[in-house]
């Protein structure tokens, strides 16, 4: 129930501001378990018949709200948001708003006034920035305005000579109360007292004294101090502040294992650690690997997708795992795992932070298929189910079935992200992560969060819309979008508008402008301007976007006429 009283908002308290993006320090890590099990929430009480379910002045309509409170909105350090809602009062009398803003400890840390955003609407808005990482709220108050009502009351009857000592008197009185409210070793409390002088100065002209109390700095300290009554308070919504990479930034994909030499044609991390100068020249912020862990070799995938592979046929990266290790463990052929460290430093060096392509899913010869066989799903002939899209089939790979362990899976997950992260990744791309359960995600995301809240996740979920907004309000710090497909003027003008509405609040695109296996028709039969063109929407419509390797050449070709694959 919202709660009212009688107050001037306390000072505004200050916070330190976080250090530049990527520097902050790492909370103390916490000991190596399975994630706790999630507790029931209670069942919320219905409220009493005839009890009120509104405040004295009510506050409704608080936005951005996700999932009625229940997940909170997002922004980064730094970033300027909005808060609105709508803010009513019986009568004439003035009503007024201010958004609060509170830190991760319930500190206020700063009163903002509001403003009506269209004259009539009664919505209030403000724009808010927060300084610091972490869980933070905001709420709304609504407000009386006593002082505004009587300037409104007074500039009619003084000038008519109606009451006029009385609504002097009046305003006198309300701007004593004022100054009496303004906080010791605070400025103004003597310029309003000078106008309750000024209003009780029979020696003055009336039209004088009134003026007085509308002067620019009476005005100055009532906006900083301002005399309310009513207050009304909205509950508190949550606010999740991360970094600034989590909304911003430049992504660069490519395979490690292209980045070869005459003399050895199959690439490793230390070659390809010679090709991160040229992406951070081009001025990308993060390189993204597709999977660089062991591939298996049953139904191994030839090139161009043949089921007829060649003995010189590596395979296909998203077949994670053979007898040699799953997903923590690197692809012998990349070289070891100091080997990656080295990469990670040298990229780092040069500005650069690596991004994990993270596929939950096997090859028939990932050590999981012996050791977990409860984590697939099982045809009645006792085979594995291989993974389809009709008419696609993916016969190296095998899907997982959650729903026999999902906590025993939730722990491995944690167990392999961790691994990882211990190794300098703090980014991690999720493949398909809407063939999975939404609460896997969320339980995953946010073991992982609450101990390292600067590792982000971004989803590829190239998928219906609702479960791509579903997995970015869960805990995705980054969705995928359907850039890609809008091609024309209304398209992209549709879309950026959507995705800028309230999809804002914990949606944050990241707009690829191509894939290893999304070739657009519009890059296959604009030459080199329809890359231009698409970079440069790319960059300028989303704060976030990326290209996959090759882009920057205007490779067009595709796997076959009115595909979207890419030829090689």
């Amino acid at each position: 129930m919202p709660a009212t009283h009688h107050s001037s908002p306390p000072p505004t308290t200050s916070t330190t501001p976080a250090p530049p993006d990527g520097t902050a320090a790492r909370p103390a890590r916490r000991a190596r378990t399975g994630p706790p099990a999630p507790a029931a929430a209670p069942p919320t009480p219905p409220k009493a018949p005839g009890a009120p379910t509104i405040g004295r002045i009510p506050v409704l309509d608080v936005r951005p709200t996700v999932h009625h409170g229940r997940r909170p909105a997002k922004a980064v350090v730094g970033e300027a948001f909005e808060v609105s809602a709508v803010v009513i009062r019986e009568g004439h009398d003035a009503v007024a708003a201010t958004a609060v803003l509170r830190d991760p400890e319930g500190r206020p840390t700063a009163y903002v006034p509001m403003r009506e955003l269209a004259p009539g609407t009664d919505r209030w808005g403000a724009t808010l920035s927060v300084p610091s990482e972490g869980l933070w709220s905001y709420a709304v108050e609504g407000w009386g305005d006593p002082i505004a009502t009587w300037r409104h009351h007074a500039r009619i009857k003084v000038p008519a000579g109606i009451d006029t000592e009385l609504v002097l008197e009046e305003g006198a009185r309300l701007h004593e109360r004022a100054a009496a409210e303004v906080p010791e070793g605070k400025s103004g409390r003597g310029t309003l007292l000078a106008a309750v002088d000024a209003l009780r100065d029979t020696a003055r002209p009336v039209s004088a004294r009134l003026a007085a109390a509308s002067a620019p700095e009476v005005e100055e300290v009532l906006t900083r101090h301002p005399l309310r009554e009513l207050v009304t308070s909205s509950e508190p919504l949550p606010l999740l502040v991360e970094r600034e990479r989590a909304l911003f930034g430049s992504w660069y994909e490519f395979f490690p294992r292209s980045e070869g030499t005459p003399e050895q044609p199959h690439g490793t991390f230390r070659t390809a650690a010679r090709r991160l100068p040229a992406i951070a020249a081009m001025g990308f912020d993060v390189v993204y690997l597709p999977p660089i862990h062991p591939i298996g070799s049953t139904f191994r995938k030839g090139r161009n997708n043949t089921l007829s592979p060649t003995p010189d046929d590596v395979g296909v990266p998203w077949a994670i795992g053979s007898p040699e290790g799953g997903h923590d463990t690197v692809h012998p052929d990349l070289g070891t795992i100091d080997d990656f460290d080295h990469f990670v430093a040298e990229a780092r060096a040069h500005g650069l932070e690596i991004a994990l392509d993270f596929a939950l899913q096997c090859s028939p010869d990932h050590p999981w298929v012996h050791k977990h066989p409860e984590w697939f799903h099982h045809r009645p002939d006792g085979t594995i189910a291989y993974a389809e899209n009709p008419p696609k089939k993916y016969q190296d790979i095998y899907p997982i079935a959650f729903d026999a362990d999902m906590p025993g899976l939730i722990t491995e997950t944690t167990r392999i992200l961790r691994h990882w992260m211990d190794h300098g990744v703090r980014i991690f791309r999720v493949d398909n992560p809407h063939t999975k359960p939404v609460v896997f995600w969320e339980q995953v995301i946010a073991h992982i969060n609450a101990t390292d809240p600067d590792v982000i996740f971004l989803a590829e979920a190239f998928t219906r819309p609702a479960m791509m907004h579903t997995l970015a309000a869960t805990g995705f710090q980054q969705s995928y979008t359907y850039f890609t497909w809008c091609t024309t003027k209304a398209e992209l003008t549709d879309y950026a508008t959507e995705l800028a509405g309230e999809a804002a609040a914990y949606m944050r695109p990241n707009f690829f402008v191509n894939t290893p296996d999304i070739l657009h028709a519009f890059l296959q039969e604009g030459g080199r301007p329809a890359f231009e063109l698409r970079a440069v929407l790319a960059a300028t419509l989303s704060p976030t976007w990326g290209v996959y390797s090759g882009y920057e050449l205007c490779e067009n070709a595709p796997l076959k006429p009115g595909s979207e694959e890419y030829l090689d």
